[in-house]
């Protein structure tokens, strides 16, 4: 399959940063039902064109969609319940009983309670009441992605069986190293549960297609996300050891991270298993060559989180405390986009976050391949007694056009939480380049941004609605309840704030 950005030269686009998870429902998560068209109808009345979105895996402890347990499942919770009773699957009052729900936040302990019976109730109604043509789109579902599904349904099963997603302590050790008999034995045993898991999974993907379907038919590209490295306690570590640096017992002796940086001065131990490049190779990249198409499936165009690593990662030692005393590793990024062009075309539709430590085998790689990088506003003001770094690459009059900009990401602050953390002289000197007072400067950043010769220009949707801290999506290097649950309370916006961002999108051209 081949893909292309089909953009022609000079086209400037704006777009909303928004996960799914916070859209606002009555279910205590965010969903592919009405919600989600909503929110494409305000973006298409606002002259928006780029939906961005974090990854769409299915999370597991701490609930990061950069720790999914798959990187091809999509997440049962975001299933929408309304659509599930619509078919036929749940009774009315399933959908009109709701919790008490925060309105602000997600509880993914509360949610997971509610949901989950709900959806393995309709799962099983389906399984018993599906018209025929439904279950032959079921069946060709199915039998069309078996190369992932299938170890994913066991998986998942397997981590509720033993109330752990560990594996490599948890586990058995004939399932841990997947010992053909273990495997077997398992198939047969949970083959019930493991038919749920892949029902769940087609209404997934059936209510995302509808989704993205109806996004593009409006002129709406959606932006997806991928973390380049696999978390330890997934489907894709458990199935794929031998192209990971884990050893014989399945235990891994090396962990991922980055080096002390912006975000945190001991740098951040992730704790991911780091790829076996060589055995990588010797498959062709094939691994990656299936990721890159599944997410393309379901997006327009892939976010590839941490694209440095492609060029060189950080490989921390098993036992560190912190990512301190890593060392850089290279990597084949440049065998790996020659064999991912080969099988999906030579203008792929990637963005590289290559935020960090970059050094110029990393802007090679990025530039050799046409890939647009990232420029974060919020990065423009480190300021330095009182004055500004005129040749900041971050600043709008130095954005080149193959770059996308934000005013912040899903790992900053708000820009209004940003900004009121700054002491007075940073303070002074945004107001400054932005000529505007306390009150104007969320607007003024967003101006600037739109303003600026980057090609795509997004603002998270909380600098829309100029949020401060309250709203901030997740802080890196930490864990709590606070991380990837935000959500917008209602998308029934001021006409004021639509009219002024549109206003904005056209005086920019975009």
């Amino acid at each position: 399959m081949q893909y292309s950005r089909s953009m022609k030269q000079n086209t400037r686009r704006c777009g909303v940063l928004m996960h799914p998870t916070s859209l606002p429902s009555k279910h205590g998560i965010g969903s592919l039902g009405d919600e989600a068209f909503q929110f494409l109808d305000l973006l298409k009345k606002t002259s928006v064109r780029l939906w961005q979105i974090l990854p769409l895996g299915p999370t597991g402890y701490g609930d990061s969609p950069y720790a999914a347990r798959s990187s091809f499942a999509g997440n049962e919770l975001l299933i929408d319940l309304k659509s599930l009773a619509y078919d036929g699957y749940l009774d009315v009052e399933d959908v009109f009983y709701n919790p008490d729900f925060p309105s602000d936040r997600v509880d993914y302990g509360m949610v997971r309670s509610f949901k989950e019976p709900l959806l393995e109730k309709a799962a099983q109604e389906f399984l018993a009441h599906a018209e025929p043509d439904e279950l032959s789109a079921y069946q060709d579902f199915v039998s069309e992605n078996a190369w992932w599904l299938d170890d994913y349904a066991l998986y998942q099963v397997l981590c509720r069986h033993y109330n752990d997603s560990r594996w490599f302590e948890i586990w058995p050790e004939e399932l841990r190293l997947r010992k053909a008999a273990a495997l077997k034995k398992a198939q047969k045993e949970f083959s019930s549960h493991i038919e749920i898991i892949k029902i769940q999974q087609y209404f997934f993907f059936t209510q995302w297609q509808k989704v993205k379907s109806y996004a593009n038919t409006h002129g709406i590209q959606i932006i997806g996300d991928i973390p380049i490295f696999v978390a330890p306690d997934s489907v894709d570590a458990w199935a794929n050891r031998h192209l990971l640096k884990i050893d014989k017992d399945g235990r891994q002796t090396v962990s991922s991270g980055v080096p002390p940086d912006a975000f945190s001065d001991d740098g951040q131990l992730w704790g991911n298993p780091v790829y076996d490049w060589e055995a990588h190779r010797k498959e062709g990249f094939s691994w990656w060559i299936k990721r890159i198409q599944k997410t393309l499936e379901t997006c327009d165009i892939v976010r590839i989180d941490h694209f440095r690593g492609f060029a060189a990662y950080w490989e921390v030692p098993q036992g560190e405390k912190t990512a301190m005393n890593g060392t850089w590793v290279e990597a084949p990024g440049k065998e790996l986009f020659v064999a991912l062009k080969q099988a999906l075309g030579n203008d792929l539709p990637i963005i590289a976050e290559d935020l960090g430590v970059i050094t110029e085998d990393v802007e090679d790689l990025r530039d050799s391949n046409n890939f647009p990088g990232m420029k974060i506003l919020q990065f423009a003001f480190n300021v330095e007694g009182g004055k500004l770094d005129a040749s900041n690459a971050y600043l709008p009059h130095n954005c080149v056009y193959n770059s996308v900009i934000y005013t912040g990401t899903h790992d900053n602050n708000t820009t209004r939480g940003w900004y009121d953390a700054m002491d007075g002289a940073g303070k002074d000197v945004v107001r400054r380049y932005l000529e505007c007072p306390d009150d104007q400067v969320v607007w003024q950043m967003i101006r600037q941004m739109l303003l600026s010769c980057s090609k795509d220009a997004i603002l998270p949707m909380q600098d829309w609605l100029e949020l401060g801290a309250e709203g901030r999506m997740n802080i890196p290097s930490t864990c709590g309840q606070s991380n990837w649950s935000w959500r917008a309370r209602s998308l029934h916006l001021e006409p004021w704030r639509i009219d002024r961002l549109r206003s904005l999108i056209e005086l920019s051209g975009r």
